[in-house]
């Protein structure tokens, strides 16, 4: 029986990693413990989830004592970013398989004091990159494998985040770039492994431009030059473009805004300890960027030029790999239901350099969030990893480490305007060939 504690207990740990450790991997796994900085949100856990009624609990102080408790096998990390490196470090201090949302961690300096710390450790650390899983992902890393377009050259990757999903990072705690890194780390970090692990190569070098575009004082659609407004008591709602797109006047809390509806304002402000959801995106305080461009060089010779962009009318992606054989291309739209025109389905062309024709590459798609992904992933965690598989999807510890440097690669090099080394920021000396 593997026996875990969670750390942290977000709503991604309730519906990521405790709904289906609890109803689908029950027979050979069981959660132990529950470790939450605020009593309420471990209160609103065991009444969603009767089956944890008797699981002991703790505070965010009292982690040896947890694991001296319950002894468990495994440590599930989802806490807020920044307090990650605290519960991994001590996971692996207790030689414990260590599971972390990502980000992994915030900054560089602590993705080498992981990477550092797992080769003392006789656990593991295990980062949970469901986007890997996605079925359209995995048909990409198949094709490279199957050297469909031979030695990969160059990605070209853009991706795009709606008004209503962009403005939630500016409304809670992620627009604090001690709390999340800044959304090339809390966001970005997602996008940077996907490629890392297509290509299989470690990027070296990055220049990039980022910007605050949108929100912030000098956001272009901010009603007035106020601080400390809150969406759900708002006196500007109807002047606010952010809030209505996606409200109407006839609502006192928007229709459909991503995480004010998921938490509940009413259930975060007045049962959350000093949590509120709904933080004006025009604040002040706001000063990590919202639109980044970027150049990758990698070791292996390929180079990635990438944009992420997070006020646009629709979201999704778009994506170009190119290699000595071929082309692939894909274009992918988010949640359609926030999309006012019509979309085309996804596929995967691929264009072959030296004649034959252009595939298109319907992919066979399952049931679950993020595209399916989520599934797939949690087997692997609560299973065992697929044995059928033929190559490696589960990210460790190093994987983590090289999205953490890149991510804060990106927004020091726009902010200093030079290139910055990748192995500067890892320390050259640390040891990255361990592998889950």
């Amino acid at each position: 029986m593997n026996k875990i504690v969670v750390c942290g207990l977000s709503n991604r740990a309730l519906g990521m990693f405790i709904q289906p450790v609890l109803h689908n991997f029950s027979v050979s796994n069981q959660i132990v413990g529950l470790l939450d900085t605020d009593i309420r949100r471990i209160e609103i856990c065991k009444e969603s989830f009767p089956e944890l009624t008797n699981v002991s609990v703790y505070n965010s102080d009292q982690f040896q004592q947890m694991i001296d408790e319950t002894n468990p096998d495994t440590v599930i990390v989802t806490s807020r970013d920044d307090t990650h490196i605290d519960y991994i470090l001590q996971g692996l201090e207790n030689n414990l398989t260590v599971i972390t949302e990502k980000p992994m961690v915030t900054n560089a300096a602590d993705a080498r004091r992981v990477v550092e710390a797992e080769e003392k450790s006789k656990g593991k650390v295990i980062v949970a990159f469901n986007y890997r899983y996605n079925p359209f992902h995995r048909k990409i890393k198949e094709l490279i494998l199957e050297g469909k377009i031979g030695r990969v050259t160059s990605v070209d990757l853009n991706w795009y985040i709606d008004t209503y999903h962009g403005a939630s990072y500016f409304k809670r705690w992620n627009r604090n770039r001690e709390f999340s890194g800044g959304l090339s780390i809390h966001k970005s970090t997602h996008h940077f492994d996907l490629v890392n692990w297509w290509l299989d190569q470690k990027p070296e070098e990055v220049f990039a431009y980022g910007a605050l575009n949108y929100f912030g004082k000098e956001g272009e659609m901010n009603p007035s030059p106020t601080d400390n407004r809150y969406c759900g008591t708002c006196q500007e709602q109807h002047l606010c473009q952010y809030y209505m797109r996606w409200s109407n006047r006839r609502n006192s809390i928007a229709v459909k805004d991503d995480h004010i509806k998921a938490d509940n304002i009413e259930k975060s402000a007045h049962n959350y300890t000093n949590y509120r959801p709904d933080s004006c995106i025009f604040d002040h305080e706001i000063e990590i960027e919202d639109t980044y461009v970027a150049t990758v060089k990698y070791d292996k010779g390929a180079f990635l030029s990438y944009s992420v962009n997070f006020s646009l009318p629709y979201e999704g992606y778009r994506l170009a790999i190119n290699g000595t054989k071929g082309r692939i291309e894909t274009t992918e739209f988010h949640e359609p239901s926030r999309i006012p025109f019509p979309i085309p389905e996804q596929t995967i062309e691929y264009y072959p350099l030296f004649g034959g024709s252009k595939e298109v590459i319907h992919v066979l798609q399952n049931e679950g969030g993020h595209g399916g992904g989520d599934p797939v992933l949690q087997e692997d965690l609560f299973l065992g990893v697929d044995p059928a598989r033929p190559y490696q999807i589960l990210a460790g510890a190093k994987e983590g480490a090289y999205t953490i440097a890149l991510g804060e690669g990106v927004w020091r090099s726009s902010k200093e305007n030079k290139p910055v080394k990748i192995k500067d920021l890892l320390n050259k000396d640390a040891n990255l060939s361990r592998t889950v």
